[in-house]
C-alpha cells in the first residue's frame, strides 16, 4: 500500500546481525498520554494499523509506558497485524515511584528476567524482536545485565538486543558480552550532543542508532506547539518549553519555519528528515496520535537535503544558544553521560 501511496519507505539493517526494520519507525509511548490525553484502544490502534499500511513495520514501546498499558495496547493492534511482519522493540530497567516521585533504574538479572516475562505476556507475543535497557543502573556491572539478556536471545524470548542512553564505556562493555544491535537515545535539531562521541562508536562497532524525541518532544511540530503548550503535556514542565527558555528556543522555531518554505514542506518535516539523512544506520521513531501528522511524518521521507542544507539547518538551531536542559530533573541523572558502572565482580581492575 505505501507504493501505492505514492510513498516508498525504506528497509534499512541496525547493527550487524541482520536486523531489518523500516527506515522510519512509530513511536508508541503516546497513545498512552505523557504529551497528550491517553486515546481510547480503538483509536491507538488504528492509528498502529495505519503505519503499518504505509509501510512502517518497526514500532517502540516500553513497560513504564502508561504505565504496562502502552505494551497491552501495542499487543492488541498485533492481533490484527502479520506479526511475522512486524519488529517489536519495548523496554525494562526504568522504576518508577509516584509519591514522593522518584525515577531510577534497575538492572539485575533477576530484574531483566521477571520484566521480560511480563512484556511478552503484556504484548502476548512468543517473543521480543529488540529488547532494550532503557536505563543504566550505575550499581550493576552492566555484563551482568547483558549477560542475563544473552540468555533471553538463546531461549528464543529476544532476537536482538538493544541500550538506551549509555555511556560509551558502557555500550563497548555491553557489546563484548554479546552483539549490541540498536543504541536508542535522544537526536533531534536541538540535542546534538551524541555526535562527538556515541555516535562514531557505534559506527566503529556496527550498531544502529535509533533517536527518540526526533522532533524534539514536539517542540518542531508546529506552530500550536510553540504558541500553547497544554498544561496536561509532559512537556508544560519541561525545562525547554517553560519561561524565558521557551521564549529563547521560539527563534530557533522560527528559523525552521523559514527554511521548510524554502525547502517546501513544514518545519516538522524538515526536522525530521534532517535526521532521516544522518545516515542509512538511523531510525527515528517519531509518535503522534494524529492520522494527519503520522502521514505527515512519512512525507518527510520525501524531502532531500545536499550537505549544504544539513550544515544549513544545523546553523538554524545553534546548539550553545539551546535553552534548557534536554531533560526533566527526575531524569537528569540518568542520561548517558552519567550510565557507567561498576567493573564485574571478577575484575581485577
Amino acid at each position: 500500500m505505501a507504493e501505492e501511496m505514492g510513498i516508498q519507505i525504506p528497509r534499512v539493517q541496525l547493527g550487524n546481525c541482520g536486523f531489518e526494520v523500516s527506515k522510519l519507525g512509530f513511536g508508541c509511548m503516546g497513545l498512552s498520554g505523557v504529551y497528550n490525553s491517553p486515546v481510547a484502544d480503538e483509536d491507538g490502534i488504528a492509528i498502529i494499523k495505519h503505519a503499518f499500511s504505509k509501510g512502517i513495520t518497526f514500532f517502540d514501546t516500553a513497560d513504564i509506558y502508561g504505565p504496562h498499558m502502552n505494551e497491552v495496547l501495542l499487543g492488541k493492534a498485533l492481533k490484527q497485524m502479520p506479526r511475522e511482519k512486524i519488529q517489536v522493540a519495548t523496554k525494562f530497567g526504568i522504576v518508577g515511584q509516584v509519591d514522593p516521585p522518584v525515577i531510577s533504574a534497575k538492572g539485575t538479572p533477576e530484574y531483566v528476567r521477571s520484566s521480560c516475562e511480563g512484556s511478552l505476556k503484556r504484548l502476548d507475543v512468543d517473543y521480543i524482536d529488540l529488547y532494550y535497557y532503557h536505563r543504566v543502573d550505575s550499581s550493576v556491572p552492566i555484563e551482568e545485565t547483558v549477560g542475563e539478556l544473552k540468555k533471553l536471545v538463546e531461549e528464543g524470548k529476544v532476537k536482538y538486543i538493544g541500550l538506551s542512553e549509555a555511556s560509551p564505556a558502557t555500550i563497548r562493555r555491553a557489546h563484548a558480552v554479546h552483539p549490541i544491535t540498536a543504541i536508542q537515545i535522544e537526536w533531534s535539531l536541538w540535542t546534538r550532543d551524541i555526535e562527538e562521541d556515541i555516535v562514531p562508536l557505534c559506527r566503529e562497532l556496527g550498531i544502529g542508532i535509533v533517536p527518540y524525541s526526533p522532533l524534539g518532544r514536539g517542540f518542531f511540530g508546529g506552530k500550536e506547539v510553540v504558541e500553547s503548550v497544554s498544561a496536561n503535556s509532559y512537556v508544560a514542565s519541561h525545562p525547554r518549553f517553560i519561561g524565558e527558555n521557551l521564549d529563547k528556543n521560539k527563534n530557533m522555531y522560527n528559523r525552521i519555519e523559514i527554511l521548510g518554505k524554502k525547502h517546501e514542506c513544514s518545519p516538522a518535516q524538515l526536522a525530521l528528515a534532517w535526521v532521516l539523512h544522518q545516515g542509512n544506520d538511523v531510525v527515528p521513531i517519531p509518535g503522534t496520535t494524529k492520522i494527519k501528522n503520522l502521514d505527515s511524518n512519512i512525507d518527510s521521507l520525501k524531502v532531500s537535503l545536499k550537505e549544504e542544507d544539513l550544515n544549513e539547518i544545523c546553523d538554524a538551531v545553534p546548539i550553545d544558544q539551546v535553552a534548557g536542559d534536554r531533560d526533566h530533573a527526575l531524569l537528569m541523572g540518568l542520561q548517558w553521560k552519567l550510565a557507567n558502572t561498576p567493573p564485574p565482580k571478577d575484575s581485577k581492575i
